[in-house]
């Protein structure tokens, strides 16, 4: 049951559930619709329409008539409305939040962080308008040559289930800073704080700026092989990924994929036990997205000095963890996005056991009554685990992580390494040389040092090998929504 302020869900619902492409809503011209439910208690929360390729295409169309206003609007007007689109994100938190707390499963607390970081990047990129900056190349005289950053014209952006208005709102700024017309299409679990959000900025983006298409891979293969759009963001799982490459390479298409990962947490023999526990459990994001993140430490290497000190300081803050329901206040962990992610879970969990892994906490359904009818899974830890173990290898995204032993430095990095995947990695030491010489060596794109799981505006994430293409939340994920042109003028000499 949720709670009595959580009683008058229809107001809270969003009011339209159709496609919202051109300035207005549209039904589907297919008829197609997509029940959602809450993962956490199996209630109807309604449908989202599942758009078909003709919807799409409509919405493309929409899209790229106005794209040439937008791209022709001064920066500065641009970058207001971000700004105002942002401040309304502020305005509505608690709200949008609750929505993907609702069909999402994700903790109330940790999606009004997700509220408050999407317009901070929205107000990011909204500064960043003028830095599409060409440069003059001297090439000789008589001869003026300059470059030019331009729009791509219409941009689209796919996002995954967990952190649904984040991948959104969030992914928003960069290019509608840089004079793109943009298509976003949430995950189809979760999208009701997307429609809610093209209710509330309704107006603020002249038409056909901002639409919203809800739907599954149809929609989404859709919008990959549009031939009028210019540019697809994605985020999701590596095989989703590899699919998005191939279904764009007919049109050749820009890409931004950000995709899984099986990241490792390194602690050294002169780390101390208590300070990687913690580590752990934040790198892990139990309290943030039930572990469901492409991010999370789900690899723990500790040295085998203090293994043995470390591995029960693990335990015992993992069992501290409060789970409950993702609309109540004081959940620190919640549920998984749905059945499919509870099956894997679990059979991830059984692989582990049968394995030969031993399970040091976790590994079931918590014990709450309250808790029976959602997708919970408590936050399990695996130890004694060693390499070739699929519960070592494999991205499981979800609250399950594998402690290992090393005592090699150089073995060590080849099993970090050893994996086609390298999104993060956690460090922890006090030994500044081999703080810097472990993160040269390590083959991931985000390092943290005796820190883990943490995101900064304007700071480039991104992936090394199959964990994606590009790097985001800095000014590089704005530069990839431009081209650049060059002019090159032959000036006439003097009589």
């Amino acid at each position: 049951m949720l709670q009595t302020a959580e009683r008058a869900l229809d107001r809270r619902l969003p009011q339209h559930r159709g496609l919202y492409y051109g300035g207005t809503w549209h039904a589907s011209f297919g008829g197609r619709e997509i029940p959602i439910t809450c993962p956490a208690t199996g209630e109807a929360l309604g449908i989202a329409v599942d758009a078909t390729v003709e919807d799409v295409d409509r919405a493309v169309s929409a899209a790229r008539a106005a794209f040439f206003h937008w791209r022709d609007t001064p920066a500065q007007q641009r970058a207001k409305a971000i700004r105002k689109a942002a401040a309304i994100l502020r305005q509505h938190a608690e709200e949008l939040a609750y929505l993907d707390a609702l069909d999402g499963g994700n903790p109330l607390s940790a999606m009004l962080y997700d509220v408050e970081i999407s317009a901070d990047y929205m107000d990011y990129f909204a500064g960043l308008v003028t830095e599409m900056k060409g440069s003059t190349i001297p090439i000789g005289e008589g001869t003026l040559n300059y470059t030019l950053r331009e729009p791509l014209g219409v941009v689209a952006r796919i996002g995954a289930f967990n952190h649904p208005l984040l991948f959104v709102a969030g992914k928003c700024g960069a290019p509608l800073a840089a004079g793109n017309a943009l298509i976003v299409k949430p995950a189809e679990q979760t999208p009701l704080s997307a429609l809610r959000i093209a209710e509330l900025w309704d107006g603020v983006f002249p038409p056909g700026v901002f639409s919203v298409v809800t739907g599954g891979r149809d929609a989404g293969a859709a919008l990959v092989a549009h031939p009028r759009v210019a540019k697809i963001g994605f985020i999701g799982s590596v095989n989703a990924g590899r699919a998005v490459m191939s279904g764009a390479s007919a049109t050749l298409k820009a890409l931004t994929l950000e995709l899984g990962g099986k990241n490792a947490l390194i602690a050294c023999a002169d780390a101390a036990p208590a300070e990687v526990a913690d580590g752990v459990v934040r790198g892990m994001n139990f309290r943030y997205v039930t572990g469901q993140s492409c991010n999370s430490t789900s690899r723990v290497y500790l040295h085998a000095d203090i293994h043995d000190a470390t591995l029960p300081e693990i335990v015992k803050r993992v069992r501290e963890i409060k789970i409950g329901l993702p609309t109540e206040r004081d959940t620190e962990m919640a549920c998984l996005s749905s059945q499919a992610q509870f099956d894997k879970t679990m059979s991830y969990i059984k692989l582990g056991i049968e394995g030969g892994a031993r399970l040091a906490y976790g590994g079931k359904r918590p014990a709450d009554p309250k808790l029976g009818r959602g997708f919970f899974v408590e936050p399990t830890v695996f130890a004694d685990v060693t390499d070739d173990m699929r519960i070592a290898r494999e991205e499981i995204f979800g609250p399950v992580v594998s402690v290992l032993r090393w005592t090699d430095e150089s073995d060590l990095l080849a099993r970090v390494n050893a994996l086609d995947v390298g999104l993060t990695c956690s460090i922890w030491t006090h030994d500044l040389d081999r703080a810097h010489r472990l993160a040269s060596r390590v083959e991931a794109g985000y390092i943290w040092i005796n820190g883990a799981s943490q995101h900064w505006v304007g700071v480039p994430f991104g992936g090394y090998k199959q964990s994606g293409i590009g790097r985001e939340e800095s000014i590089e994920e704005l530069l990839a929504c431009t081209q650049i042109k060059n002019v090159n003028v032959t000036l006439r000499r003097n009589a």
